[in-house]
């Protein structure tokens, strides 16, 4: 087994050298080609791409193989890796830790190069491509280079090590640590390739439309990745970690929430750069943003400098990162400097009655929306660093500001889908949101026959109604004109987004407004009461296994069926985790925590009874956000950029 350890080792150190030998050249050579507007070089981009995605691919088997055979001379599978973890969740296991994580971040970018150099291998002659290839390049070089070094997977371990831990017991009792973190990198990695673009674009000085159009797609399924990316994450936290909630404000959640935000708003606000050549140096800032925040996030999960569920243990690699994240902001901003004349936007807003300064108020408002979150989340890193003392800052302080940001959104969401280009009359104005207004009306007539109070949550049902019946408008008005094919296209695929988000807000509005909670001393067949709902203990059993010991509480919830919240310790760390059992439903969800110390052979058991309503339409919403993004991003019909002399037009129109 060690020799084939070493091998495994060795192979897969080579795969990383060879990766970043092959980013190398690729930016040479994209650079070079670019510079002298060389064909023959340029054609070569395409064969270092398919060289970093080889090598990358082979370093990223390597490591699984390692991991697979329990090799346990190297370092990363001493510390994650063990023969009782099963099968799933040791495959798993190699992007559960920093090192793992940093070379499934090198796979995915090696794809998405090589991806976009077969994208635009017919059109090399147009250089921004090439200038947009060499950045990709270069931030694969990086990537590989960090992997090499300071996030080495294949470092050897101690000697005589038979067995290790496992995985964190938080990633290996739930079938979603399968998806939330690669589909996470999709979105985070994918952002890349708007960044390079957008570079590319400074460089050459062809800052128009053609190159949002060229990569509008490449956007579009980035964010699309990094919200379901997010969602799963959400699903993750409420399925495994028993407190009951979705969103923390977690530092790391914040980190991803972070460049959602800049994304989001740049998916919308580049709809009107396209329309009315406006917004330029904005666009553009928003995908410096987005990208810088990727790095920054990175830096702030596995460097060590916070303290969360989430993180990764402390490391030498937050200095290569920070590095990274100053050397994006001083290029990017030089870059926007150097091209300001031609930055400059040929168009105006001509009235604030029109949609494109619907969407400036939408860009504000995420900038506000990034600038809270990103001050909750750094400023005790900054208190730290000057005073040498800890602070926390926690949900109140997120809840507060973010709650009137929300509700500001959902206005905007209600009005900007009815606003017409350049300016709207009051007439057209008042006709349009006719049916949505009483949309906004019935939701709230409904839910004060339900029983809903409180100004907050009231406000958000309201507005709810208000914004799906503006999206739900216009979705009829094209499926009346083109048949179910007017669902398709960036427009109306938007508006099935929008219906997402409007059922996540009210579903969050409703959970976060009307859950209730109660713990329940229960003992052996005598039925216990609360919030209209039964719930009878049948028995505590343990179930034992080659990792852990597991005590469950079998209850029987409103005379049907039973639910087994339980909780576990794996032998091998000495960690108890607690695991809620929920039974979910249209309406409300009852989920079940079994509360510390329990005995298997007693008769009674502690049970944390939460009652939270309308969970289910979070998911529901998310989906519903999925399918929204994949039809925006083919278009029935598609409009000429303003700025038709850029090359990259003809990428997307073919």
């Amino acid at each position: 087994m060690f020799a084939s350890a070493g091998i495994s080792g060795t192979i897969g150190r080579a795969f990383l050298l060879v990766g970043f030998i092959g980013a190398v050249f690729g930016a040479f050579a994209a650079f070079t080609g670019a510079r002298r507007n060389d064909q023959q070089i340029i054609r070569l981009i395409p064969r270092f791409a398919v060289l970093s995605f080889v090598a990358a691919t082979g370093a990223f088997a390597a490591m699984e193989y390692a991991m697979i055979t329990r090799d346990f001379s190297l370092a990363y599978v001493q510390k994650v890796g063990s023969w009782s973890t099963p099968a799933l969740y040791n495959f798993a296991a190699v992007w559960s830790a920093l090192e793992g994580s940093i070379l499934m971040w090198v796979l995915i970018l090696a794809g998405y190069t090589l991806a976009v150099s077969f994208w635009v291998r017919k059109r090399m002659q147009d250089l921004i491509a090439s200038w947009a290839l060499g950045v990709m390049f270069v931030v694969s070089a990086f990537f590989f280079l960090v992997s090499f070094f300071p996030a080495n997977p294949f470092a050897v371990g101690a000697p005589g090590v038979l067995d290790g831990p496992g995985p964190n017991p938080l990633l290996q009792n739930h079938i979603l640590v399968m998806f939330h973190p690669p589909i996470l990198y999709l979105g985070y990695v994918g952002v890349t390739v708007p960044f390079a673009f957008a570079i590319a674009a400074l460089i050459t000085g062809r800052v128009g439309e053609g190159w949002l159009v060229a990569t509008r797609r490449w956007s579009l399924f980035a964010w699309g990745f990094l919200t379901f990316g997010i969602a799963l994450g959400s699903w993750w936290s409420y399925e495994v970690l028993g407190w009951s909630g979705v969103w923390a404000w977690d530092p790391v959640e914040n980190a991803s929430l972070l460049p959602w935000i800049t994304g989001t708003a740049y998916i919308h606000s580049v709809l009107v750069q396209e329309r009315r050549g406006m917004l330029r140096v904005w666009n553009i800032s928003l995908l410096v943003a987005t990208f810088s925040l990727t790095i920054l996030g990175t830096f702030l999960t596995r460097s060590g400098v916070l303290n969360s569920v989430h993180a990764f243990s402390e490391s030498s690699i937050g200095s290569w990162f920070l590095a990274m994240f100053a050397v994006v902001l001083v290029v990017s901003i030089g870059l926007i400097g150097w091209r300001g004349d031609k930055l400059r936007s040929p168009g105006v807003i001509d009235s604030p009655l029109s949609r494109e300064a619907a969407f400036l108020a939408n860009n504000v408002l995420f900038a506000v929306f990034a600038f809270v979150v990103l001050l909750g989340t750094v400023f005790p890193l900054i208190v730290e660093a000057l005073q040498d003392r800890q602070i926390a800052v926690g949900a109140p302080f997120f809840d507060k500001l973010s709650m009137p940001i929300g509700l500001a959104l959902l206005t905007l969401m209600a009005i900007a889908p009815v606003l017409p280009w350049r300016k709207a009359s009051t007439e057209t104005l008042r006709e349009r949101l006719f049916w949505p207004a009483w949309c906004g009306v019935a939701a709230l007539v409904v839910s004060l026959l339900l029983g809903a109070y409180g100004l907050a949550p009231l406000l958000t049902f309201t507005l709810g109604g208000v914004s799906s019946g503006a999206a739900m408008r216009q979705v009829v008005l094209a499926t009346r004109r083109q048949g179910w094919r007017g669902l398709v296209g960036r427009a109306n695929g938007g508006m099935i987004v929008h219906l997402g988000v409007i059922l996540i807000a009210v579903a969050l509005g409703a959970s976060n407004s009307y859950s209730k909670s109660q713990e329940l001393s229960l003992v052996a067949n005598v039925e216990a009461t609360f919030a209209g709902h039964t719930f009878e203990l049948q028995d505590v059993v343990e179930v034992r296994d080659d990792r852990s010991i597991s005590v469950k509480a079998l209850v029987l919830v409103d005379g049907k069926k039973v639910y087994a919240p339980a909780i576990t310790k794996y032998t091998r760390i000495g960690m108890n985790v607690g695991t809620p059992s929920v039974r979910t439903s249209l309406t409300t969800d009852i989920y079940l925590t079994l509360e510390p110390p329990v005995r298997q052979d007693a008769n009674e058991a502690r049970i944390k009874v939460f009652i939270k309503p309308m969970i289910i339409w979070l998911w529901i919403g998310t989906a519903l956000m999925a399918v929204g993004t994949v039809l925006a991003a083919f278009p029935g019909r598609r409009r000429k950029p303003t700025d038709a002399t850029s090359a990259p037009v003809e990428v997307a129109r073919s």
